[in-house]
This record gives structure tokens, sequence and C-alpha cells, in this order.
């Protein structure tokens, strides 16, 4: 009887999210190598039989390579640094970029792998730690459309919507309208909650109102319960989330795209950002205006 022939994947990246994506793709029909920055990433996956590479070099022999990075710098530096995989990987080898970074960098990308015989797909993901760890993300993917579907199966495994948005960059660009949708619903709870609590409403009341009434949203259902509990680093930090914000700027000023209203978002997110939040997640731009208005939107404040 033959042995079954096992794909190898390598995984570059074990943070918040890049973990428990890695955790799903252990199979049996999968030889897993995973690479962090951080030895400490390695336990559960070591454990359940994932093998560790200590460089990029001991990339050369994977089949898929996914990477899952904090943006655009750090994707280049894996992909075309020096040593990096773009001149490690064999021809026909495939990267998948769940990364969220430029949509200009992922046509570069993907230009550049092209050119050396090797696959590129822009897959960034939507859902937070939760849904990484359930496999329930929904993955939104740019390139060759049967590049993609050589490469479903694997991201089944990760998420349970997913989804070929187009052309290379596609996926990159689905996920920022995504983003930047998300981004303007945060930073107007940010302005209208202390608003509402220094006309004197209360801030638990206020809350319940929000999210059983029409003007709730995702934003709404996550950081209302927080902000009252002034909790704020529970959700993707403002410094690392600012990135979207960058990429909607230099796509409106590249292509002529009016967005008077993400505009006024991005301000309230830089201005939280010279307050020194950049650390806490995007419910801290509250703290903004509540020091602006001299309140605090949280429970038992009157």
């Amino acid at each position: 009887m033959n042995a079954r022939v096992r794909t190898t994947v390598g995984f570059v990246g074990l943070g918040q999210m890049g973990k428990p994506m890695a955790l799903n793709l252990i199979h049996d029909d999968i030889d897993l190598l995973v690479t962090a920055k951080t030895p400490e990433a390695y336990g559960d996956l070591r454990a359940r039989g994932a093998r560790i590479a200590d460089t990029l070099p001991d990339f050369r022999h994977a089949d898929i390579v996914v990477l899952s990075l904090p943006g655009t710098d750090a994707v280049r530096g894996v992909l075309q640094g020096e040593g990096g995989l773009a001149s490690i990987l064999k021809p026909g080898a495939i990267v998948i970029d769940t990364s969220t970074i430029e949509h200009g960098a992922t046509l570069q990308l993907h230009d550049d792998l092209a050119d050396r015989g090797i696959g590129f797909l822009d897959a960034p993901v939507s859902g937070m730690q939760a849904r990484a760890e359930a496999g329930t993300l929904t993955i939104m993917c740019g390139g060759d459309p049967g590049l993609f579907e050589t490469v479903k199966p694997l991201l089944q495994r990760m998420g349970n919507d997913v989804l070929h948005m187009g052309t290379a960059g596609a996926g990159q660009l689905a996920k920022l309208v995504n983003q930047l949708l998300f981004d303007v619903n945060c930073a107007a709870l940010a302005e209208i909650l202390p608003m509402a609590c220094r006309m004197g409403l209360d801030p638990e009341k206020a809350a319940h109102v929000i999210n059983s009434g029409t003007g709730r949203s995702y934003a709404s259902e996550f950081f209302l319960p927080r902000i009252l509990l002034g909790h704020f680093t529970d959700g993707y930090p403002l410094q690392a989330a600012y990135k979207d914000l960058v990429s909607a700027a230099e796509l409106g000023a590249r292509h002529c795209i009016p967005m008077p209203v993400l505009a006024a978002a991005t301000a309230t997110y830089q201005a939280t950002l010279l307050r020194g939040h950049g650390a806490a997640d995007k419910g801290a731009m509250v703290l903004m205006y509540e020091d602006l208005l001299n309140v605090r939107f949280r429970k038992g404040a009157r």
C-alpha cells in the first residue's frame, strides 16, 4: 500500500490570529512547518505535531506557505528581504498572504513572485481571535482562479466563508472596504457616546438603547460593553489598525475618490494616537472625546 502523500505547508507568523489559524491546519495530510519571532508561540503547535523552522531557508521545500504578519513591511521583508522566500521557494510553490497590507504592495508582490514561477494569493481574513480559533473566519481572496481552487480546501480549514473576489489585489480591497466601514462606526461611537453622557443620559441605559435599536452595529455590540467597564485591550491595537486608513487615503488620492466621512473618522484616530493610546483598541477613541468633555461613559457614572 502506498503511503499517503502529504502536502508541506509552511506558516510564518504566529500572533493573535496566526497561531489559531495554523493550529486549524494540522491534519494527517499536512506536514506543517511553522516559524515565529517568539518561541513561546510554538508550544501547542509542537505538541500537536508541527515542525519548527529556525530560519526561512527551512521552507525551501514547502508546497504552500501561509503568511500572517502585521503589515506591509513585514510581508515584504519575509518575501523580498535578504534570504527571503522569493529567492528560496521552488517554482510552482504557492504563497498565501492572509495579512492585511497595502493594495499597491500586493500587486507588486504578485508580479515579482510570478516572474519567479511562484503563485501568490492575497487572502486577508475578517473575524477576531475567537473566530480564528473556531475556524470560522471570512477569507477574501484575490488572484488566479485556478490557484484559488487549488488551495481552497486548505483555506476552508481556517474559514467557513472563503470567497474569490477577483484578480490580484481584490482580496485586499474587499478587506479594506469592510475595515473602513468598521472604522467609521468605531469613530462615530467615540464621538457620540461622550456627548450623550455630557447631556445627562445614563451610560448603561444609553448603551442598551443603541444595542437594541437601529444605531447598533458590530462595533457597538463589541465595544459598548467594554467601554462601560473601561476595558480597552480586547481588540486590535489602534497603532496597527491605522494602516487601513493610510491605505484608504492613498487610494483616494491616487484615484481621485472623495471620502469625507472617512476623512473625519481618520482625524479621530489621529487625535487618539497623538494622545498616546496607540496600544489600546479602537474603543479607546472614546477616551479622547471623554477628556475633551470631562465625562466618562462608564457603568455607574452620572
